[in-house]
């Protein structure tokens, strides 16, 4: 029960993960994720140090490379879209990784879809396209961080649902995944965007984002799917995206047009009709 609890945690820090970001604005994407992932990296490791447990880092390369992929590759499709995207409607595309986990489980663990897992995923598939063919426009540049959105739910998904073939890994690991994470965002930071200065705000939202959402979230996460009930954490994963965009909307982030609210509902609901089937 513990270890779900600390699943539950994660969930509480990931649905603070929009709001923050956008206190990020106008930092570039991979300059926020090396900020963000230096602060979880150096923590985690001085906390893993302490414990007498660096042992824990060595692992295979295909353990580094999933955990690596996995965090890095998230992160920076997420910052991305909600650079280049409105936050609200990227913010819930970025959700179908709950659906998508229940999807690939079968293929990937061998577990049985069944109708009603399917029918789940088609409400959740149903939500998005409404979303963005529901009468709003958006600029162009927009189409490439809804893009990006939906890259973060397959990265995502697929992390989640290998972690459960990895469960022999120790949960310190994730301390090196997130430090080397901050050393490729930072090389790609250099190579492809220009640096900004941050200013107190985004200084505060870099260290929030990787004390929480992109710091302490993994490593209750990794816990709660390798330890505990992934059934029941599946089940209340869905609560995420309402509670997420809801904080948005009342930052002001976003609005509550109908379309929004009827994709939350499908995409929300869907999720909760997928992930409580027998």
């Amino acid at each position: 029960m513990n270890a779900t609890l600390c699943g539950i945690g994660a969930l509480l820090l990931w649905a603070t993960l929009a709001l923050l970001s956008k206190l990020a604005t106008g930092l570039p994407p991979l300059q926020v994720t090396a900020m963000s992932f230096s602060v979880a990296g150096t923590l985690g490791l001085a906390i893993v140090a302490a414990r007498g447990r660096l042992g824990a880092l060595r692992q295979p390369p295909l353990v580094w490379a999933h955990g690596v992929g996995g965090l890095f590759g998230y992160h920076a499709l997420y910052f991305t879209a909600l650079a280049y995207a409105p936050a609200v409607e990227a913010n819930l595309l970025n959700y179908l990784w709950p659906l998508l986990i229940v999807l690939f489980s079968a293929p990937i663990l061998g577990l049985r879809l069944g109708p009603r897992r399917l029918a789940g995923v088609a409400l959740g598939f149903a939500g998005c396209a409404l979303l963005l063919g529901g009468g709003a426009r958006f600029p162009a540049e927009a189409y490439f961080g809804f893009l990006c959105a939906v890259g973060c739910a397959l990265v995502w998904s697929l992390y989640s649902v290998i972690a459960k073939r990895l469960s022999a890994v120790p949960t310190e690991a994730v301390a090196g995944f997130c430090a080397v994470s901050a050393i490729l965002a930072l090389a790609a930071h250099l190579a492809f965007e220009p640096s900004v200065l941050p200013d107190a705000r985004q200084w505060l939202a870099a260290v929030l984002l990787g004390l929480g959402p992109v710091g302490a979230a993994f490593f209750l996460w990794d816990l709660g799917m390798k330890r505990g009930d992934p059934r029941l954490l599946g089940t209340l994963a869905y609560a995420v995206p309402v509670a997420s965009t809801l904080l948005l909307i009342a930052a002001g982030a976003g609005s509550l047009s109908w379309n929004v609210a009827a994709a939350l509902a499908l995409v929300a609901g869907g999720g909760w009709l997928a992930a409580t089937a027998r």
